[in-house]
């Protein structure tokens, strides 16, 4: 029996796609070692994997390819902004996802082949924006976010949290490299927190350019 598995095995967030690979790989090795029974019938799962890049159009065409090649059961994709337009494919043939991404928009479309294994953004952010005002008591916040399916919403969420605290919000993109620009706007607020939506492949370089400028 085949499942499928989608995420970014190649480019700034291939990381992410890995780990998640190599812990569905092991988790089916256990479960083939138990010699499952179906309907009376000895199984063998086989994991089926692909590299959508994190990229949504490279993800809508990776999700027909594993709908094409027979898959039962799909687990991924990563990314928000590649599940939610996959979430689709695998709806309209009945095949159950269980995702990674948190975008509300996922489980909202109400696909009822759709899952996900974790909270979403919805709590993740209002969660962390409270935090900071309560908890940490700043008083002025920047936000920048990626403009990908997760970074922005993750950071709406944070915005609606941390209310009046917002004193500016950017955007970059998940390919950037150059933050010159809207670190040079942000630290003429002074804030005394910058709230970033997005993954660490800017986030880090974003940091030190931060500190550097």
């Amino acid at each position: 029996m085949k499942i499928g598995y989608a995420g970014p095995l190649t480019g700034a967030q291939a990381h992410y796609g890995k780990d998640m690979q190599n812990g569905i790989t092991l988790a089916v090795e256990d479960f083939n070692a138990t010699k499952p029974v179906i309907g009376g019938k000895p199984v063998r799962i086989v994991l089926n994997s692909a590299d959508d890049q994190a990229d949504p159009r490279t993800g809508t065409t990776v999700a027909q390819r594993l709908v094409d090649d027979g898959i039962k059961g799909m687990l991924g994709h990563f990314n928000s902004g590649t599940t939610i337009p996959a979430s689709r494919i695998y709806a309209n043939v009945g095949i159950p996802e269980i995702a990674m991404a948190t975008a509300p928009e996922y489980t909202t479309q109400g696909f009822k082949t759709a899952f996900r294994m974790m909270t979403s953004d919805t709590q993740q952010g209002s969660v962390a924006g409270e935090f900071a005002v309560k908890n940490l008591k700043v008083k002025k916040i920047a936000i920048v976010d990626d403009r990908t399916a997760y970074g922005q919403g993750l950071a709406d969420q944070f915005e609606k949290a941390a209310g009046g605290t917002i004193v500016d919000r950017e955007f970059t993109n998940d390919k950037a490299v150059d933050f010159k620009a809207i670190l040079t706007k942000i630290k003429s607020t002074n804030p005394g927190l910058v709230y970033y939506g997005g993954a660490d492949s800017q986030a880090d370089p974003m940091t030190i350019a931060f500190a550097a400028a």
